[in-house]
Order: C-alpha cells, then structure tokens, then sequence
C-alpha cells in the first residue's frame, strides 16, 4: 500500500520540478476521482504551478468537458489508449497550462472486462511544444483493492509528472 506521506513526498518533488521549470499542470482525471489533484493541491503553493483538475468521471463528463470524442468512447471505452490521449490532448487545449496527466481506468471491485481486468489503468500526458502538442499513453496494471489500486494509479501519475518536468 503507498501511504500518504509517500504520495506526499512525491507531490512536493513534482511541484518542485514544475515550478523550477515555470510549467503549469492540468489534471484529467476519471478513476482517481480527483485523488490527483488533492495530492497536488496539498502542497502549500500549489497555485504557482497547478492550473486546475478535471475529475471527468462520466462519458458524457469526457465529451462535454475535455472534448473526448463519443466515438472514441463507443469505439475503444472509457478506458483505453484513445480516450486517455483525448483526455490529456483536451485538458491542455481548455486550459493554458504546459502539461497535462490524464487518467483512467478500472479500480474495482466492477466494472471489468476480459481484456480490462480491475487494476487496468491508461495514462497519458499532453506537453504544449512550440507549434503543436506531443501526446503519449502507457497502460499499467496495479493490483489490490479500489483504494491501492487508486493509489497505485496516483503515485504513477506523480513520478509521470516528475519526469515529465525534467
């Protein structure tokens, strides 16, 4: 299980990284349930570097807020490569942030598929570049409960950010 000090700590190194680089950050967040963005937000300070969070938990939530295309939803599902990319792509175009970490996922105990196991979770990230947007996705799959899965799914997410920042 990732404790919350761990979350923590990986908070303060993203936002460090992110403020010495003068980047803003924009979360997309579906099974996380915005568990992100508090991580982020529990940092005094956080308002020098983070731009704000969407917690787009709904299809329609996706398609009205970020732009995610209904047939990318009915075509590939709520969690997939795809939608992950139109999440993070979308959040970065409504907003005037740098870099964007979408997520989304299953954390359980429903809402599993054959070739989407609980624990199954797409992220992408959307970094603004001088004349177009860079966007790449990566699935993981995290075991345990909804809870471990979601902090699992949110500690990844962190280190992505981290990374990304450099």
């Amino acid at each position: 299980m990732i404790a919350d000090a761990e979350l923590q700590e990986l908070a303060v190194r993203a936002g460090q990284a992110l403020l010495a680089r003068g980047l803003h950050l924009v979360t997309a967040e579906s099974c996380t349930g915005g568990f992100l963005a508090k991580s982020l937000t529990d940092i005094p300070g956080s308002s020098r570097w983070f731009e704000c969070g969407y917690v787009t938990y709904s299809n329609q939530a996706k398609i009205r807020d970020l732009g995610v295309e209904s047939q990318t939803l009915a075509r590939h599902g709520a969690v997939s490569e795809a939608t992950a990319r139109e999440m993070a792509a979308g959040a970065l175009r409504v907003t005037g942030a740098e870099i964007a970490l979408g997520v989304t996922g299953i954390a359980g105990p429903d809402g599993a598929l054959p070739e989407k196991p609980v624990g199954t979770v797409w992220f992408s990230s959307a970094l603004r570049a001088a004349a177009a947007v860079e966007v790449a996705a990566e699935r993981m799959h995290f075991p345990g409960s909804r809870d471990e899965v979601r902090r699992l799914a949110v500690a990844h997410a962190l280190k992505m950010i981290l990374m990304l920042a450099r």
